[in-house]
């Protein structure tokens, strides 16, 4: 079984999204997820350019093989835009693989270790009252564990903060967000301060304990923006409510920055969302720095890549917490759905909910239900492209927002 065909498919039913289709001589079609938020031209012309030329009469059954060749006889490795392409690829090619046994995909990885996956929603808000009814909404939409977002007292808008965007679209046609220089958009601006924050988030996870009490798991996401030592204190002042995890509480390049954080809380860690390899986390599960991994399985080589890196990360107890943005499209999240099935270590699945429009371009068998993701029996990956929908829904440039200091300097978003 050959592949004869591989296309990529650029659509934007609310923000960018950049799909491979394979399709073998035998008929069958597989998807992949290739989208990078921000620079998706820079993922489609990789693929057109460099990988489906090698493609092209390959066997679709060699995952493994075709995985090393795109990865090894590059030279130039790693990085987020040669990852994704990769993944891309691997998903296509798993997709295709398990349509042809007519099973879902889970079940040639092993089958089910358990009935679904824990899901965790986004609830934010500029101010308390705002933040609490955010909560209310997604403890009745059926989520069981909550990410908090919030405001900082003297600062705008900021990162993780809801707006009255649709849920799935991009952040800078937000009408009263958007920054057009001669027509053209450009990256919003937030301001940014981490001693105000660092003052403020305790006095909001103490307030959401009070209301919701102790049970509900609670998460929250630093996005990169703290130094070692602030981390660390943020970790230790959060240890009285009991977190779930702490995200991205630092910059993830340099791994040793995670030993400060670890010897001064007991707060649980997450990190990688940024990560595109296995190589990101060496240092971070050998010394046992982190508790859960962030990586998308689009942003990390597909499949292959990340069950491997899953497998390496159960060695030292670390346990799964898989990206799952609305810039990856339903073709990533299902392949992570289908890994959160089907591994031992699972840990939770971050679940934000697609547009109306998006769900129209890509027909999805996902399911949530009870507070758990389930992938769905359908064979493959469970996840079909409309093309003639995607065809309605050109590219659009846009970008994701820049964070400065109060002083002007570019920090962290």
């Amino acid at each position: 079984m050959q592949i004869t065909e591989a296309v990529v498919i650029i659509t934007s039913p609310g923000r960018n999204f950049v799909t491979l289709k394979i399709t073998t001589s035998d008929g069958v079609v597989g998807l992949g997820d290739a989208t990078v938020n921000g620079r998706e031209l820079a993922v489609a012309s990789y693929l057109t350019d460099h990988v489906v030329p090698m493609l092209i009469g390959r066997e679709a059954d060699n995952i493994e093989d075709t995985w090393q060749l795109l990865y090894r006889g590059a030279y130039w490795r790693r990085g987020p835009i040669t990852m994704a392409a990769i993944a891309a690829v691997d998903m296509a090619l798993w997709d295709i693989k398990a349509k042809v046994a007519r099973m879902p995909l889970f079940q040639l990885l092993g089958g089910a270790s358990r009935t679904g996956a824990l899901a965790y929603g986004h609830a934010s808000g500029a101010d308390l009252p705002a933040l609490f009814d955010s909560i209310r909404t997604h403890l009745d939409l059926g989520f069981r564990a909550i990410r908090i977002q919030t405001g900082v007292p003297g600062l705008g808008q900021i990162y993780g903060i809801g707006s009255d965007t649709a849920a799935g679209e991009r952040y800078d046609y937000e009408p009263a967000r958007r920054n057009l220089l001669d027509g053209r958009p450009m990256p919003v601006e937030e301001v940014w301060d981490t001693r105000a924050y660092l003052r403020h988030v305790p006095t909001v996870f103490e307030a959401v304990r009070n209301e919701f009490g102790p049970e509900l798991p609670l998460l929250h996401d630093g996005h990169h923006r703290m130094t070692p030592i602030q981390a660390a204190r943020l970790g230790k002042s959060l240890e009285p409510y009991d977190l779930f995890w702490l995200e991205d509480c630092t910059p993830g390049e340099d791994q040793t920055a995670l030993r400060t954080v670890r010897e001064h809380t007991t707060t649980p860690l997450a990190i990688g969302e940024v990560f595109n390899s296995v190589y990101d986390y060496q240092t971070l599960f050998t010394e046992r720095l982190v508790d859960y991994v962030r990586s998308a399985v689009t942003h990390t080589g597909g499949v292959t890549a990340m069950k491997k890196l899953l497998d390496f990360a159960a060695v030292y107890g670390v346990k799964s917490g898989m990206h799952g943005p609305t810039d990856v499209s339903p073709v990533g999240m299902a392949a992570a759905l289908h890994l959160d099935i089907a591994i031992h270590n699972f840990g939770i699945q971050e679940f934000m909910q697609h547009s109306a429009a998006t769900l129209e371009v890509f027909r999805t068998s996902y399911t949530f239900e009870g507070g758990l993701l389930h992938p769905g029996t359908a064979p493959g990956l469970g996840v079909d492209l409309d093309e003639t929908a995607a065809a309605a829904f050109e590219y659009t440039p846009a970008y994701l927002p820049v964070n400065r200091l109060r002083d002007g300097t570019v920090h962290d978003w």
